[in-house]
C-alpha cells in the first residue's frame, strides 16, 4: 500500500488559478485532482493516455473536436487516446475534477511542452 496525503502530494500549477495535485496510482493508472477558475480553459491537447474527467464540483465543459458536454458535479466523461480535447470552466464559481489517466502519467505532460 502507498498513501498519499492530499497535502503532501506532488502538485503544479499549469497557470495561475490552475492547480493539479497527483495522487496514488502507478504507471499503469494515474490520478490527478484539479481546480480551474471560472472562464478558465485548458488548451486544446491531446495525449496517448485514456482519460476519464470526473467534476466533483462545479460546471466543467469537455470540448472534442466533434463535441462537447458539460459536466456538473459527479458527470464524467471518457476520452479515447489520442483524441484531442480540451477542459473548461464554463460556470460561475471555482470547478473542482479529478482525471484518470491510463496508462498513468506525471506532470511532464505539461512540464515538457513547447
Amino acid at each position: 500500500m502507498k498513501p498519499v496525503a492530499f497535502d503532501e502530494a506532488e502538485t503544479y500549477e499549469p497557470e495561475e488559478g490552475w492547480r493539479r495535485v497527483a495522487l496514488a496510482g502507478s504507471d499503469r493508472f494515474s490520478f490527478e485532482w484539479f481546480e480551474k477558475p471560472p472562464g478558465h480553459s485548458s488548451p486544446m491537447h491531446d495525449h496517448e493516455n485514456e482519460q476519464v474527467c470526473l467534476c466533483l464540483s462545479g460546471e466543467l465543459t469537455v470540448t472534442t473536436a466533434d463535441d462537447a458536454v458539460t459536466l456538473g458535479p459527479n458527470d464524467s466523461v471518457w476520452l479515447e487516446s489520442n483524441e484531442a480535447h480540451r477542459v473548461e470552466n464554463t460556470g460561475e464559481e471555482r470547478a473542482v475534477g479529478l482525471d484518470v489517466f491510463a496508462p498513468g502519467r506525471s506532470f511532464d505532460f505539461w512540464t515538457d511542452r513547447d
